[in-house]
């Protein structure tokens, strides 16, 4: 097998009423004003043609193999006010 290391960053302009809330396992989601959490992270996404329409899968096997191959992910939040 092959190694392959993907690195996402996203720059985001979010509302004020949307928080940083740590979680009992000491990572971090998003708050959101409507008593929902938000946790970003990936989703494989699949197409036939790569200049078609990508979709993420409906087969749970095929998810939970894709998801088995990732040995660690880590995603961290950074608020930033002006």
């Amino acid at each position: 097998m092959k190694k392959l290391t993907v690195t996402i960053k996203l720059d985001m302009t979010i509302p004020e009423d949307w928080e940083l809330v740590r979680t009992s396992t000491g990572g971090q989601v998003i708050k959101l004003p409507d008593g929902q959490f938000l946790d970003i992270a990936i989703e494989p996404m699949f197409a036939a043609d790569p200049e078609e329409t990508w979709t993420s899968t409906q087969n749970d096997d095929a998810l939970n193999d894709f998801l088995d191959l990732i040995e660690s992910e880590e995603v961290i939040y950074e608020l930033v006010t002006h």
